[in-house]
């Protein structure tokens, strides 16, 4: 590893601001602080949501960039930044930099080595989601399959850990959950024939404490969801997206991906535990309850997206927009299925999913995608929501969310496994509308009711965040960051960034100031997919953005 580049000068000016702390109860009270921004997704619940309202539907307009600090990466750029003490830290997939929170200047940047042909299997875009935070140390994950902790101070790298050999499909892009005293990650590659996992380690010394597999090996709880023979070796799972934390009930909430191959005549059964909701116990890994939103997929419908906590009609929920378009809330201490809606316009894979069994009402069309023949099916595998996350207003009750509409012609094959390789089991085309193919929506959870959408010709997919001020931040691919009103959906401003955001805004605030941040530099899974003529002209090339009112 590269030795880490530390302005001394810097370091001098911030020795009052010391990066030691990040105790439990600090991470468990990262929503309620608005100076420090400690966990990802702004608690661990994320919401996404700030009390902040200096920044609000009045003084919107009046935004202004702050600093900008150049990312020194032309690849899509997806990290969540984290604030604590007046010290922002963020990543991409080459490099973890520290900054003067007010300035924008550099502390330190420890770079990321690994070997060049680690991207072949970097499926789908070569991106890093951010960090972790703990007792002065911060956590990263590595494209070649390792998890690292660095010195939050120096960048000093403290331990280094080889989850799997990456060679054979494996990755990470997660932004690690520190939970229970444990560093939870989660693997990607479910397009590679990889068996995905969820595991923890020691945040001292990086032992490695416990490995849960999403797809059972023969005889374990599951297995009889699979065909007998060798396809759960290959069956899929990754679990490629932060999960969330309760910490009363001491749980962790986690997502899983599509079974592979695409094609799921190969593997008859529903295939748990892919595309699934899991609730684990930090400490050991075990699986207190499950529910599995698309059985025995074909549409690469992961149900990896966020899962966001909280406190619905006297119930403690979970919610997700899951890419197969149905928006989920569940009871999170029991897992049972409280609404299942949808909220995209198009989705004839499943007519409605079964409140009391918890199962999909599926179409002709799933039962044709499964059987081989040539069908068009809604949403494509894209998803009716991407990866960007959601915010969530507990005043309003009310979740922002980013859509995509855009379908997909597909036909299952029959693959041929290499490790390394890609391992669809299809032939696969977009079908594309002629008008808007995303929107911003304001969602009901329960209901599924829109309040308002603000549609695109090119699809949003950055994340969204939610504020005390009444606005919802988002950002466009064609490089527009948009403040909206989330009352009314009224676009209030908007500054262009020179790239495509696809990255997730939050805000924090420092001696009286409001400030909002985003990456942005365009890239990743759609553009590398899609071939969207739309995209076309839109420049790559990163940055770290912050504004605020000014002074």
């Amino acid at each position: 590893m590269t030795k880490a580049a530390i302005s001394l000068a810097l370091l001098l000016a911030l020795g009052a601001t010391s990066v030691h702390g990040q105790t439990a109860e600090e991470l468990i009270n990262d929503t309620s602080t608005t100076g420090d921004v400690l966990t990802y997704g702004m608690g661990y619940g994320q919401q996404r949501y700030s009390p902040l309202d200096q920044i609000n539907t009045e003084t919107a307009s009046q935004l202004t960039p702050v600093w900008a600090y150049s990312l020194d990466d032309s690849r899509g750029q997806e990290s969540f930044p984290l604030v604590r003490d007046g010290v922002m830290y963020v990543t991409t997939h080459k490099a973890t930099m520290a900054l003067d929170a007010m300035t924008g200047k550099q502390i330190w940047k420890s770079s990321v080595d690994y070997p060049a042909e680690t991207p072949r299997v970097a499926c789908c875009g070569i991106v890093n989601r951010g960090l972790a935070m703990l007792d002065g140390k911060l956590f990263r994950t590595t494209l070649d399959a390792h998890v690292i902790a660095l010195d939050a101070e120096t960048g000093e790298e403290i331990w280094r850990k080889k989850s799997i050999d990456f060679k054979t499909g494996y990755s990470f892009t997660v932004a690690p959950l520190v939970a229970d005293g444990v560093v939870i990650v989660g693997i990607s590659g479910g397009e590679y024939g990889v068996r995905g996992y969820i595991e923890a380690y020691d945040p001292e010394s990086g032992e490695q404490l416990w490995r849960t597999y999403t797809v059972p090996a023969p005889g374990e709880p599951g297995s009889e969801t699979w065909p007998e023979g060798d396809a759960w070796e290959r069956g899929g799972g990754p679990a490629w997206l932060t999960g969330t934390y309760d910490p009363d009930l001491n749980t962790v909430y986690w997502g899983t991906g599509n079974a592979g191959p695409w094609n799921a005549g190969l593997r008859p059964g529903d295939n748990l535990y892919t595309t699934s909701i899991l609730a684990l116990d930090p400490k050991t890994g075990e699986i207190k309850w499950h529910y599995q939103t698309t059985p025995n997929d074909p549409f690469d419908y992961d149900a990896t997206n966020e899962l966001v906590l909280a406190d619905l009609e006297g119930q403690k929920v979970l919610m997700q927009a899951n890419r197969n378009g149905f928006f989920y809330v569940l009871n999170r201490e029991t897992g049972k299925l409280v609404a299942a809606n949808k909220f995209v316009d198009r989705v004839d894979w499943a007519e409605s999913i079964d409140l009391e069994t918890g199962k999909p009402n599926q179409t002709e069309v799933a039962e044709g995608a499964r059987t081989g023949d040539q069908v068009e099916f809604w949403p494509s595998a894209f998803g009716g929501k991407n990866w960007s996350p959601i915010s969530y207003d507990p005043e309003q009750q009310m979740a922002f969310v980013n859509t995509l509409n855009v379908g997909m012609n597909y036909k299952a094959v029959e693959p041929q496994y290499r490790a390394g390789v890609f391992y669809f089991g299809a032939e696969f085309s977009w079908s594309w509308p002629d008008g808007n193919r995303g929107f911003l929506r304001a969602i009901d959870p329960l209901t599924g009711e829109v309040k308002w959408e603000d549609g695109s010709e090119i699809p949003r997919l950055a994340g969204t965040l939610a504020t005390g001020g009444g606005l919802v931040f988002t950002g466009a691919q064609t490089g527009e960051f948009e403040a909206f009103n989330s009352e009314t959906g009224e676009k209030l401003w908007s500054f262009n960034t020179g790239s495509g955001v696809i990255g997730q805004p939050m805000t924090w605030e420092m001696d009286g100031r409001q400030y909002v941040s985003i990456v942005n530099g365009g890239g990743a899974v759609y553009a590398l997919f899609s071939g969207d003529e739309r995209l076309a002209g839109y420049p790559a090339g990163g940055n770290l953005w912050t504004f605020a009112l000014p002074n």
